[in-house]
């Protein structure tokens, strides 16, 4: 009967039960976005100063009272000043000290040209400014299968 069985299966046809493979491909893509934002804020502070003074004289038909004849201002103690934080010093001269000058010979034209420069804070600039910057960074990304 083995056989029997065995010649049975043989000649009849048997239902397979097996799936058919399809293949399945995926494909796509995928797209990141990424902003920031930075700001700064400066403040630029910036101070020249004259550390010391300038005195000049000129003309014609005169010359110094001075006995020695002696052209320049003498100087005074020297001064400190604070702004902002920050100390400043320099020397200024005595004006009641300015050389006195006199006419060569009178009765004749002259001219006396002085200058006087101080020292002190010259130049203060303050610059305020903001820069802001703004990044954008996007990525995409396709795959497939």
């Amino acid at each position: 009967m083995t056989r029997f069985w065995l010649l049975l299966i043989l000649i009849l046809p048997l239902r397979t039960l097996a799936t058919p493979v399809v293949p399945q491909f995926r494909s796509g893509s995928s797209t990141q976005s990424s902003t920031s934002q930075s700001v700064i804020n400066e403040q630029i502070s910036s101070y020249q100063w004259n550390n010391g003074f300038s005195y000049s004289a000129s003309g014609h038909n005169i010359e110094s009272a001075d006995l020695n004849g002696y052209i320049n201002p003498d100087v005074t103690t020297e001064t400190t000043q604070t702004l902002q934080g920050v100390n400043f010093s320099w020397t200024s001269p005595n004006l009641e000290a300015v050389p006195r000058w006199k006419i060569k010979n009178a009765g004749e034209s002259f001219s006396l040209i002085e200058s006087l420069q101080g020292s002190g804070i010259d130049t203060i600039t303050h610059i305020n400014r903001t820069i802001t910057t703004t990044t954008t960074t996007e990525t995409t990304s396709v795959f497939g299968q």
